[in-house]
């Protein structure tokens, strides 16, 4: 990456940034990420909960343990929603109250996919959360939307192939560059999306412009799912 980071790239920018180190399955480091991101900058206008594990990914339903189960959800479903608790406290608290919340989704969770139950149902789950709570919250000033990409070239898609063609993996004895080309062809593009294609997407749903969007799920996908949906 060559020393590349969020932070140096606001700052080359001529923005701030900070980095505070946070594990969003415990409620104590959300609760403080919030509270000094708000007292450094004054007030927290966007929020985007953007974090996903792939436990239990590429194993059946019936085989993994409860605590892998455990562990899925407080990353994918539980974390989300603990992030999205402190945030609006927050944005309920300021004068006038009111930003925007985003929140990360997938493909997975438009339906079911083999191989990554716990994954699509906490997906699924984050959709229904961002429509409940942007219905509750939409007249106090606070958007909530999600945003839902299909594959894009990040280190997770990386360890998601590694887990597919290692010893035992659905793809054994398959090349990576195979793999990649498959998630490739399952977009009408023909391509695996591009980090930034998501975020200008994020970006759009946390401005003004998007101003009357809420309980949406904005899908950025390169037409995977347009056939089914």
């Amino acid at each position: 990456m060559n020393g590349w980071s969020p932070r140096r790239s606001v700052e080359a920018k001529g923005g701030s940034a900070r980095f505070f180190p946070t594990d969003i399955s415990v409620p104590e480091h959300v609760e403080a990420l919030v509270s000094d991101g708000a007292d450094v900058f004054g007030l927290l206008d966007v929020a985007v909960n953007n974090a996903a594990s792939t436990e239990g990914a590429g194993i059946p339903t019936q085989t993994f343990d409860v605590e892998t189960f455990d562990r899925a959800v407080a990353t994918n479903l539980r974390g989300v929603w603990i992030g999205m608790k402190y945030q609006i406290d927050q944005m309920l608290s300021q004068d006038p109250p009111g930003g925007a919340i985003v929140n990360v989704s997938s493909i997975n969770g438009l339906g079911g996919t083999s191989g990554a139950s716990i994954y699509s149902s906490c997906k699924a789950g984050v959709l229904a959360l961002t429509k409940s709570a942007a219905q509750e919250y939409a007249s106090r000033g606070i958007r909530i939307n999600a945003l839902v990409p299909g594959s894009l070239d990040t280190p997770m898609l990386e360890k998601a192939i590694d887990d597919a063609t290692a010893p035992g993996g659905p793809a054994e004895g398959e090349s990576r560059e195979a793999i990649r080309e498959m998630y490739g062809s399952n977009s009408a593009t023909g391509r695996v999306g591009r980090p930034e294609e998501a975020a200008q997407a994020a970006l759009w749903l946390a401005s003004e412009a998007a101003a009357y969007v809420i309980g949406h799920s904005l899908i950025v996908d390169g037409g995977w799912t347009a056939e089914s949906r």
